[in-house]
């Protein structure tokens, strides 16, 4: 029987049932992104500003405003893009997983090992490079595995997990704070502006693997949203229709810490992203299901807007990870205070 909120796609002897609001939700989700990048690339120094970005976006003739919106902001736009993808259905499995709206990836000490994993890349370096973006997911690996073995198990409701993240990732900082400080003083600085999320310089050839990387985890997400659907209902429940708790949620986990990683390999550990996206996708698409789809469109547009407004005052770039912290201190206090459950 068909739910009342789907929408039913056949195709021969196969059929593929669609929400009706997720989807109505995703598609203006993507029209808002299609917009946003023209805002991003439209912002600039330089002639190539305003409308005559947009016109050489979509195709103009002017082959010098081509060259600057093709070569060097629309690479940077959809790195970001990706990166916030990969952060929003990384924090969506993990906040399903634990139970837990704080339970993301950069408050459990995910993103800060994967920050360290980069960081390792680059120790010694005199030419200030942001490092090898391989070595985010790396990273993430070893934190998220000393999280568990410490957390005793992933359990049921995630609070210790919580917990032993959240002091890891202290640890992290304050040792990657002490070994930025004995670097020379250009390695340091151009890490450092790294460290706080930082979209500078990166374009396809991160955004690339990483997006491809992306496409390889997307279907395994998808799958374990599924069975994370299941276990909101209970472990006892879940066992009943089927469905291993500790298997899958230890598999949710790995894909969550390598969708992760990938994020930060790209534009360092952008703070907030995974956790407002999801939240903002539960309140848009209902709870009815996990959002992995509207979480990872949410994360993407709220990094490409973030991008953009860190570019659009003054001569002087703000970071993302800058603008994305301030923004994200007023949105932790409406979670926290907010009654609605999500």
């Amino acid at each position: 029987m068909k739910p009342p909120d789907s929408l039913a796609l056949r195709f021969g002897s196969r059929s593929v049932l669609l929400p009706k609001r997720a989807t109505a939700v995703a598609l203006s989700i993507v029209v808002l992104l299609l917009l946003a990048t023209a805002a991003s690339v439209a912002v600039g120094n330089g002639r190539t500003v305003g409308w005559r970005a947009v016109e050489a976006l979509l195709g103009g003739e002017n082959a010098f405003a081509r060259r600057t919106v093709f070569d060097y902001r629309l690479p940077r736009v959809v790195a970001g893009a990706v990166a916030g993808a990969a952060l929003g259905l990384a924090g969506c499995l993990t906040q399903t997983l634990a139970r837990n709206r704080l339970a993301t990836p950069d408050l459990v000490g995910v993103n800060d090992g994967a920050t360290v994993g980069v960081l390792i890349t680059v120790l010694g370096s005199t030419t200030a490079s942001i490092g090898a973006w391989w070595a985010g997911p790396l990273g993430a690996v070893i934190a998220a595995a000393a999280v568990v073995a410490v957390a005793g198990g992933l359990g049921t409701a995630g609070y210790r997990v919580l917990v032993v993240g959240l002091a890891l990732s202290v640890t992290i900082d304050a040792v990657t704070d002490l070994v930025l400080a004995r670097q020379p003083v250009d390695v340091a600085r151009g890490v450092w502006g790294w460290t706080i999320g930082n979209l500078n310089a990166r374009g396809y050839e991160v955004a690339t693997p990483v997006l491809l990387g992306l496409a390889v985890l997307v279907p395994p997400a998808l799958l374990a949203s599924r069975k994370l659907n299941v276990l909101r209902f209970g472990d006892d429940t879940a066992a009943t229709l089927g469905v291993v708790p500790g298997r899958w949620r230890l598999y949710a986990l790995a894909v969550a810490v390598g969708l992760a990683g990938l994020a930060v390999g790209i534009g360092g550990p952008i703070a907030f992203v995974a956790m407002a996206a999801p939240i903002l996708a539960t309140r848009l698409a209902g709870t009815a299901r996990v959002p992995i789809v509207t979480a990872a469109l949410s994360g993407a547009l709220l990094v490409v807007c973030a991008d953009t407004l860190g570019r659009a005052f003054g001569p002087v770039e703000v970071p993302v990870g800058v603008l994305a912290s301030l923004l994200g201190g007023p949105f932790l206090l409406w979670v926290l205070l907010s009654r609605k459950d999500s």
